[in-house]
C-alpha cells in the first residue's frame, strides 16, 4: 500500500504550504501587530549609517498623536525628542526612500550614474 505511505508526506507538504498564507492572512487582518490604522507607526526613517537610524513614530491617534524621534543603533534605541503630530503629514515625509530611489534610477536611465559624480563624461 504504497499510497497510505504518501499520506502523511502530502499532509505535511499540505502544512508548510498553508503557513505563508496563514502569516499573510494574520498580518493583512491587523492582528500581527500595529498596523496603519493601529495605536503606533513607522512615519519615517533615515539611515545614517550601515548601523545608524533616525526613526519618527507616531504613538496615538487624532489630537493626541506624538511623534518620538528615535536613534536605533545595533545596541540601542534613545529617544532623541518628542513632538506634537502635525494634523496632516506632509508627502516629503511619507515615503523619502521612494523619491531617492525614483530620482536615481532617472539619472541611471539618463547616464549620469553616481560613479560618474552625476554628470555626464564629455
Amino acid at each position: 500500500m504504497p499510497s497510505s505511505s504518501l499520506t502523511p508526506l502530502l499532509a505535511f507538504v499540505a502544512v508548510v504550504a498553508l503557513i505563508p498564507i496563514a502569516l499573510w492572512l494574520l498580518r493583512r487582518s491587523g492582528y500581527a501587530g500595529a498596523g496603519q490604522d493601529g495605536l503606533m507607526r513607522t512615519v519615517s526613517s533615515l539611515a545614517l549609517s550601515p548601523s545608524q537610524r533616525v526613526v519618527v513614530v507616531e504613538l496615538g491617534q487624532g489630537a493626541t498623536a506624538r511623534w518620538l524621534v528615535l536613534g536605533v543603533t545595533n545596541e540601542s534605541i534613545n529617544c532623541l525628542t518628542q513632538l506634537d503630530a502635525p494634523a496632516e503629514v506632509p508627502a516629503a515625509l511619507r515615503t523619502p526612500q521612494a523619491h531617492t530611489v525614483n530620482q536615481l534610477i532617472a539619472k541611471w536611465r539618463s547616464g549620469r550614474g553616481p560613479a560618474d559624480g552625476g554628470a555626464a563624461n564629455e
